[in-house]
């Protein structure tokens, strides 16, 4: 269902992702600066599948981990980008996009868990019946 906590976590996620896409705009890594923006629409587009795709739980996990996984990726990519930025910018101009993939990785990490816990729920009452 979508008035589900799993959801909130899940549309949390994907409004960071939108949030870092926006963002990261200036993000030059490898000579491309589409690298970041392309990872993070496609985060993205990975949750906003896996929110509707609620009657299907193990796809909803799959794809959730997935985006944890490029999420991972975005991470140790913003990370590289951040040590090897020349010094001439001020601290808060540098580091905003990490904090983006961080807050999804946490969000998808919470929703995972309450899929779980739906799952566990649901079988149990299989299990009455």
């Amino acid at each position: 269902m979508l008035q589900r906590i799993q959801t909130i976590f899940m549309f949390l996620a994907v409004l960071s992702a939108a949030a870092l896409h926006f963002t990261a705009m200036d993000v030059e890594l490898f000579g491309s600066t589409y690298i970041i923006a392309a990872l993070s629409l496609l985060c993205v587009v990975l949750g906003v599948i896996s929110i509707f795709s609620y009657k299907n739980r193990p796809r909803q996990i799959l794809l959730n981990n997935i985006s944890m996984l490029i999420n991972a990726l975005l991470t140790g990519l913003l990370l590289y980008w951040l040590l090897t930025l020349s010094g001439g910018m001020s601290f808060p101009e540098k580091g905003i996009e990490l904090v983006f993939p961080l807050v999804a990785l946490l969000c998808l990490f919470l929703a995972n868990s309450y899929i779980r816990r739906d799952t566990r729920l649901v079988k149990s009452a299989d299990r009455i019946r």
